[in-house]
């Protein structure tokens, strides 16, 4: 006998509550007929009923299922789940958004549209500027928008006078061009009927003109209406683009990509400065003041400038100094934002380059791989941000170059002595007081190279400053003889030794700090910057510690054009562009060490007291060696004069020739120099000599000559007493 009916367990095994205890519900066991996947109901018998009903003294208890909700409510609650479901999806989709965002342009780059065309046309750009300067008290700029106001006024005036005068003139027009066209057909058709003796003819060339209009007419017709969608599409797109890169949209509906085409205006501007939270700009503009632009933002070669002034109690020097975060608020990398102080301190300058057009630096060198260039002419030295291209003066001039190491302060001392090694006529000098490799590849075109720290070569720089100091005094006698103030590109070509001399001193920080010579060679560089600009001849100081220990300031005072790349004080800076320069807002401090790289701030070189200069950048790089092609092309088109080393200085000692001209006897002091001349008729020193310089020089060796009856003489004992002392001390 099975144990199981229909799968179940049979129904003696199923525990059976005869009699329920409480009002509890009975589980009936199951029949043998009750199918497999049938599942145990609990019902309530009807006396149990009856006991709820007369324990409560209530009616008889309803069937316990009266209390399930029916079916269909059960399915109503559900789909109107789903339905509110499918709309939030709907809503939430990437693709609503994006159909939602763009519609969103297109109605904001309409209010633009319309903003920009009112303030075009109306006086509310002059009102806020106006209001801007009173609430600041600049009352000569809020003057001068009033004055642009009234012109505006006048301007719209007599255009409108003009549009009500025009529906006559075009009248008038047309008439005068209908009557003209008449005739000039009428005498075409008399010409023809008279050439082919057929009067018809005189009716021909207005029958060919119907039927060109007719034909115009057609064509219009036919291209009318695609021409107008076109232009919908065109004044949509031009909306949308607009309202893509200047509208403000919702959170929910900006993307990661929005404002990567951010365009650069009064508004964004002024929204970065606001970003600040500086003080003084937060609380003005919550004042709902606008912020006085000078010069509007403009397009300015590769970028945007723009000129405004700051609330009172804001100096642009705050905003300059958080450059970075500026440029987060115009989406620009910190290098593309350049904040300067103006003329005055609450002026900002700012200039934003477009983006990513500064990656492209300064391009090639220009005479990388052909062409000359001209000591009198200027050698290519950079770009200015603005991407013109930049020939930095250096006849009648002397440059000194500066910056934190690695800026490119070696690349600009290369790029100008790249340009003089390209003028054939150009004789080239480096120092290098410092085992440096940036410069080798210079030394085939040098009429002297120098390069290593030691002591010896130290001395030969200085021997070089001491023969470049006659050099540059023989050629001041030269343009006496020549009867010339200064020398020229006629003159040079004419006189060899008035040829153009470029100078480089590298590291000069080195030289000038040297135990033993570092004086002397200061000395000879100040005298050297002094005399040699109107000589043809130009010197470049490179350092990078240029500050007044390291660097004489009268070298500084004496180099028209400085390059300053970052520094770190204004000490520095002031040492490279002049005292005042950073008090007057000209900062290289404002650079930023490895992000503006290879730019400098510079001055005397594009006529602007300062400017931002992208520097060239020659490779001297194994693996990209840009530098010995062009000095092989260099060598081979110089004169070969230029390139021969100069003559060493004969060396001559004061006391030596004294006592080689001096007899037993005092001479009379203004009778030595004559004898000196004698003795070295070609020693410069000699040659303007006179009794009163030679008292003074033997007074710099400890010899005194007494003024005996007024007669000065010189006694050759204490000359060769101090000669003689002089070699005991050098033992």
């Amino acid at each position: 006998m099975s144990d199981t009916i229909n799968g179940h367990d049979r129904a003696a095994e199923v525990p059976i509550q005869t009699k329920p205890s409480g009002f509890g519900p009975v589980t009936p066991p199951l029949r043998p007929d009750t199918p497999p996947d049938a599942v145990p109901t609990a019902q309530v018998s009807s006396d149990v009923k009856d006991d709820i009903a007369t324990h409560l003294d209530e009616a008889p208890v309803q069937d316990v299922n009266a209390d399930i909700p029916h079916q269909g409510a059960e399915q109503d609650q559900p789909e109107a789940r789903r339905y509110f479901h499918r709309v939030r999806t709907v809503a939430t989709h990437p693709h609503t958004r994006t159909v939602v965002r763009h519609a969103a342009y297109v109605a904001q780059g309409a209010v633009i549209t319309a903003r920009q065309r009112r303030d075009a046309r109306s006086t509310a750009r002059h009102e806020r500027m106006m209001h801007a300067a009173e609430s600041q008290g600049d009352h000569t700029t809020a003057l001068l928008w009033e004055e642009r106001k009234h012109r505006h006024l006048a301007d719209r005036h007599a255009r409108r006078m003009q549009l009500l005068h025009a529906p006559v003139h075009a009248a008038k027009s047309g008439a005068y061009g209908a009557v003209t066209a008449a005739g000039l057909l009428l005498v075409i058709g008399v010409c023809l009927a008279a050439t082919e003796r057929d009067p018809r003819q005189v009716i021909a060339p207005f029958v060919d003109a119907a039927d060109i209009i007719r034909f115009i007419v057609t064509m219009a017709s036919i291209l009318w209406p695609p021409a107008v969608l076109a232009g919908m599409f065109a004044s949509v797109a031009a909306l949308w683009s607009t309202g893509r890169k200047r509208a403000d949209m919702p959170g929910w509906l900006v993307t990661s990509a929005d404002g990567e085409d951010l365009i650069i205006d009064e508004r964004t501007i002024t929204l970065a400065i606001k970003a600040l939270r500086i003080q003084g700009v937060t609380e003005y503009i919550k004042k709902g003041l606008p912020l006085q632009y000078l010069v509007p933002a403009r397009e300015d070669g590769r970028g945007t400038y723009a000129s405004l002034r700051l609330p009172s109690g804001v100096s642009a020097e705050k905003v300059a100094k958080r450059r970075t975060d500026l440029a987060t608020g115009l989406h620009r990398a910190a290098k593309e934002v350049f904040p300067t102080v103006g003329a005055e301190a609450g002026i900002l300058n700012l200039w934003v380059a477009d983006k990513g057009r500064l990656e492209e630096g300064a391009g090639p060198y220009p005479l990388l791989t052909d062409g000359k260039a001209d000591f009198f002419k200027g050698f290519p030295l950079g770009r200015t941000l603005r991407g013109d291209l930049i020939l930095a003066p250096v006849n009648g001039r002397n440059t000194i170059v500066g910056g934190m190491p690695g800026q490119g302060k070696s690349s600009a001392a290369r790029a100008l002595m790249a340009g003089a090694a390209l003028d054939p006529s150009c004789e080239l000098r480096i120092w290098v007081p410092d085992a440096n490799f940036d410069f080798e590849a210079f030394k085939a075109r040098c009429s002297r190279y120098v390069m290593g720290a030691e002591d010896e070569l130290i001395e030969l720089i200085r021997e070089d400053c001491e023969l470049l100091h006659e050099e540059i005094q023989a050629r001041g006698r030269l343009l006496t003889e020549y009867e010339e103030p200064e020398v020229t590109r006629k003159l040079a070509d004419k006189e060899p030794r008035l040829r153009p001399l470029m100078t480089l001193l590298e590291e000069a920080h080195v030289a000038f700090n040297h135990a033993k010579h570092g004086k002397d060679i200061a000395a000879l560089t100040i005298e050297n910057v002094r005399l040699g600009r109107k000589r043809a001849v130009h010197q470049i100081v490179s350092t990078q510690a240029p500050t007044k220990d390291s660097i004489p300031r009268d070298v500084t005072r004496n180099c028209s054009n400085g390059l300053a790349f970052a520094v770190g004080d204004h000490v520095a800076n002031d040492a490279l562009l002049g005292q005042g320069a950073y008090r007057g807002g000209h900062r290289a401090t404002e650079l930023l060490p490895g992000v503006d790289r290879g730019v400098c701030l510079a001055k005397g070189i594009t006529g602007e007291r300062s400017d931002l200069i992208q520097v060239h950048f020659i490779s001297i790089t194994r693996d990209r060696d840009e530098i010995t092609p062009l000095m092989q092309r260099a060598v081979k088109s110089a004169n070969a004069l230029v390139m021969q080393e100069p003559e060493r200085l004969e060396k001559r000692d004061l006391l030596a020739d004294l006592d080689e001209v001096l007899g037993t006897e005092a001479t009379r002091i203004a009778d030595v120099p004559h004898m000196l001349r004698r003795l070295a008729p070609t020693w410069p020193a000699y040659t303007k000599l006179t009794g009163t310089a030679l008292v003074k020089l033997l007074a710099g060796h400890g010899i005194k000559v007494p003024s005996t009856g007024n007669t000065w003489p010189l006694d050759p004992v204490t000359v060769r007493r101090a000669l003689a002392e002089r070699s005991e001390n050098d033992k």
